[in-house]
């Protein structure tokens, strides 16, 4: 059960010439933050394309459940790893196992992440450094130990989640919006650097998303610019992948993240008037 397939070779099925689709079916995939929300979906979306998966999260009994779940629509069983991935020894066996079980690693889709709600200057220091681990050091270093092995892929990809905050931040978001936005500059920076050996670097600007990342907050509670509409997280997935299959490398899903990420950059003062004015009202 454990066994490997054979790994993909490079030929027509898995050319990497950028104009044309990549074949998912018979990839190997490793996902963080696989135990809920948009993770667990990638995961099990992944698994329904035909894709080889090890989802990683800390809480096992949830990744069981996300496996028992995805047994049902995947080709291959979604393999699970709990751990912390913050930890570089459990980053180190992650890779291991990704190896061993697998036969190796073509995607790399960074999911897990935290957040917390509140103004900087009364919140713990430690909170900023909590954040900046799991959002930005840990996604970060996943992916440089995982390089060797996608180096030795057939049509390697990467998927950095983000949000639309490393885009343009909000208020009371500060520890949030810095690790995104360091996210999204380490997105920039790999993409140009790793071009050469064909591994392409997406990064996936996400919206309001149903998901545990409220419930998981380490201090404060949605605010109130955050309790509209929003989008699922196998709708999400669902984007994410098929920007994985069509090699978009900047995956912005639904009209709300499209629209705020347009205003980002054509208007950022009109969202900073509009968050003012909903921050003086809630008071």
């Amino acid at each position: 059960m454990n066994r490997p397939l054979q790994p993909p070779q490079a030929g027509p099925h898995h050319p990497r010439r950028k104009g044309s689709w990549r074949t998912l079916s018979g990839l190997r995939a490793l996902v963080t933050g696989g135990s809920s929300g948009v993770g667990a979906a990638v995961a099990a979306e992944l698994c329904r394309c035909g894709v080889q998966v090890l989802a990683t999260a800390r809480r096992t009994e949830a990744l069981e459940q996300v496996a028992q779940s995805a047994a049902a629509v995947g080709l291959f069983p979604l393999r699970t790893l709990a751990g912390d991935i913050t930890q570089p020894e459990f980053r180190a066996l992650v890779v291991a196992e990704a190896r061993k079980l697998l036969g190796g690693i073509d995607i790399v889709v960074a999911a897990a992440g935290s957040g917390a709600i509140g103004p900087f200057s009364s919140a713990d220091p430690q909170t900023l450094r909590q954040i900046m681990e799991i959002d930005f050091f840990a996604p970060a270093e996943l992916v440089r130990a995982c390089l060797p092995s996608l180096s030795e892929s057939p049509d390697p990809a990467i998927v950095l989640v983000g949000s639309i905050l490393g885009s343009h931040p909000l208020p009371l978001h500060t520890e949030y919006c810095a690790a995104k936005s360091a996210l999204h500059s380490l997105a920039g920076s790999l993409r140009v650097e790793l071009a050469p050996a064909g591994i392409d670097v997406a990064l996936a600007r996400l919206g309001p998303t149903q998901s545990a990342f409220w419930e998981n907050l380490l201090r404060g509670e949605k605010p109130v610019w955050s309790r509209g509409p929003t989008m699922t997280s196998a709708a999400a997935a669902a984007a994410i992948v098929a920007g994985l299959r069509k090699r978009r490398l900047d995956i912005v899903p639904g009209w709300t993240a499209k629209g705020y990420c347009f205003a980002a950059r054509f208007c950022p003062r009109l969202i900073d008037a509009v968050v003012t004015r909903r921050l003086r009202l809630s008071r």
